[in-house]
């Protein structure tokens, strides 16, 4: 298990971002070679206690959660997506690579290949809403204060996340 690139980001414009925890990038998260990568990227989310498990794509508008942070695995394809907010930076993602979103963190599509999947979901007890607003102060405290994820959601109660996040 490779460690995960480890991103952070100040508010940009309207989008808040959060205040401490950072954006993880696991590079290669699952191997390429799986037959089915949406169903082993959920598989091991399910298996880390992770719900709301959804496939899509990321929408092509700047938009946060406030209530859940976010996991995306990408199960096929390739994308460039503006994480971060306006200011933010423009990361290349492709089949394998699996990005956890801490609450408040924008994220957007700018472009993708034809047939780009993603998996995502979400901690236990967290729900995602959609926000293309600038945050109250209410949405801030919440943003800050949600609970962390007790497990890393590729790689279980061993895996960095709960490591990383706890320390940030």
């Amino acid at each position: 298990m490779r460690e995960p690139e480890i991103m952070r980001f100040p508010p940009s414009d309207w989008v808040p971002n959060h205040p401490r925890l950072p954006v993880l990038v696991y590079r290669q998260g699952l191997s390429t070679a799986e037959r089915d990568a949406a169903a082993e990227f959920e598989r091991r989310f399910a298996e880390a206690g992770w719900q709301g498990l959804w496939r899509n794509g990321v929408f092509s508008y700047q938009h946060y959660h406030i209530g859940a942070h976010e996991v995306l695995g990408i199960a096929r394809g390739s994308a460039r997506l503006l994480i971060g907010g306006p200011d933010g930076a423009v990361l290349e993602v492709g089949a394998g690579d699996c990005l956890i979103l801490p609450a408040g963190t924008g994220h957007r599509n700018l472009g993708s290949s034809d047939g780009f999947l993603v998996v995502g979901g979400y901690p236990p007890g967290q729900t995602a809403d959609i926000q293309t607003k600038a945050a109250s102060t209410t949405d801030l405290q919440t943003i800050a204060n949600l609970p962390l994820p007790a497990t890393d959601p590729l790689h279980g109660a061993d895996g960095p996340l709960p490591r990383l996040w706890k320390g940030a």
